[in-house]
């Protein structure tokens, strides 16, 4: 073995012990009072996020096929008890009956009932259960869960879809994306400002005691003062779709068309050709976003994205070292922006730390569109940063400086990234 490989072999094993002992670490097993259910699931990390979190736990899911098959199991399991007959399934499950009310006041969030929020989170589900089943080889489950991830999406469908044929959310936190800053216009957030995390807290407060923001999670889009196309959401319900597709086999079609609908709404309403780039709609103004973030790239993640919208991406945009091809790329916010914050300076995430779980789809798009030599050296730069700074919730693109909560699940992510480059 050369020098190289025993250091790339060593980084590997570093990476991927951190992963194990954080998935270990964060398990969560009990009963709820309300709800009376048995919970198993992987919490985002026991000292900032305690509770399940609807993308989080399908990232832990997808990580868990490297470590556990039945609790990979278990995890999407748990998630889909919160689902109610309609469909509709909250970005947040407070198992904990003991722990709820200082949830409420921690994370400024609005109950649906006392223990789930009325907000959605991006539908990686279909993602997850794809990919557990392919590990698992374990049709008994798929057939126990398969109805309400398709209830799941027909709801999205019917209470989330605008007549621009894409999905709409409702909350900056229903992208997962929080206090990225192509939000700030719509917030009226200063994005320069050097203390923006908290000013980005009080806007949230405002939000959601706005009597528009309206606590049941059925009702649209009419009156409300924050509605928004979100490319990164849109990306990952198309996916989502893909895989429903082939889930179900015959009669599948369905999901397949609509799949395809929504990558050409994306490119009628969100592509922006002079750039080169896609932009978020501020669906209440009808104003594109012009803020050059990671979400910018992620249609690359669709293996149907032409050709031409693949190469401006990757060749002008993600491969530009001014731009987004850092020591540890891809950060959350392009280094050229006013509101690049690569140090975390603002304690704000996604203003410029580099997430796993966006490199992590990244990974796969630019796999499906051929770009191997891009993919395999951004999973090496990832889990080279992992092995340096642990599992963190997001990390420094310079510096690999680990930010935000400690111990955090979805960087777990890392496992799968190790399974695709060995």
């Amino acid at each position: 073995m050369s020098a190289d490989n025993g250091v790339v072999l060593g980084l590997a094993e570093k990476a991927s012990a951190h992963a194990v002992a954080v998935l270990d670490g964060n398990r969560r097993r009990g009963r709820s009072v309300e709800p009376p259910a048995e919970f198993d699931f992987t919490c985002p990390s026991p000292t900032t996020y305690p509770f399940q979190w609807f993308w989080d736990s399908c990232f832990h899911a997808i990580a868990l096929t490297h470590v556990d098959h039945r609790r990979a199991k278990a995890e999407l399991s748990t998630l889909l008890l919160g689902a109610d007959s309609s469909g509709f399934i909250p970005h947040m499950l407070l198992w904990q009956d003991d722990l709820r009310a200082q949830a409420v006041a921690d994370f400024r969030i609005a109950l649906w009932d006392d223990w789930r929020t009325p907000t959605i989170g991006p539908p990686v589900l279909a993602r997850a259960v794809q990919r557990v089943y392919q590990a698992t080889g374990d049709q008994e489950w798929l057939r126990g869960v398969l109805p309400a991830v398709l209830r799941h999406f027909a709801w999205l469908d019917a209470r989330r879809v605008g007549p621009h044929g894409l999905l709409l959310i409702f909350q900056p936190d229903e992208s997962g994306l929080d206090s990225s800053p192509k939000y700030d216009s719509a917030l009226g957030l200063d994005p320069t400002s050097a203390t923006v995390g908290a000013e980005w807290h009080g806007a949230m407060r405002r939000l959601i005691g706005d009597p528009a923001i309206r606590r049941d999670p059925h009702l649209g889009a009419d009156g409300r003062t924050f509605a928004w196309i979100d490319v990164l959401v849109n990306t990952i319900y198309a996916d989502g779709l893909r895989c429903l597709a082939e889930l179900v086999g015959t009669g599948g079609e369905v999901f397949a068309r609509r799949a395809d609908a929504v990558l050409v709404g994306m490119l009628e309403h969100c592509w922006d050709d002079r750039r080169g780039v896609f932009s978020d709609v501020d669906a209440v103004t009808g104003r594109r976003v012009d803020v050059l973030t990671a979400s910018s790239l992620f249609p690359l993640v669709l293996a149907d994205l032409p050709d031409v919208v693949v190469r401006r991406l990757v060749d002008d945009h993600l491969l530009d070292e001014s731009e987004f091809w850092l020591d540890f790329p891809v950060p959350s916010v392009a280094a050229t922006e006013p509101s690049f914050d690569p140090d975390f300076a603002t304690e704000a995430i996604f203003r410029g730390s580099t997430w796993v779980n966006l490199n992590w789809y990244l990974h796969s798009g630019l796999r499906a569109h051929g770009r191997h030599d891009v993919a395999d050296e951004l999973a090496r730069r990832t889990i080279d940063m992992v092995a340096r700074s642990g599992l963190r919730e997001c990390y420094g693109p310079f510096d690999a400086a680990g930010h935000g909560a400690e111990r955090f699940g979805w960087s777990s992510l890392v496992l799968d990234l190790l399974d695709r480059v060995q």
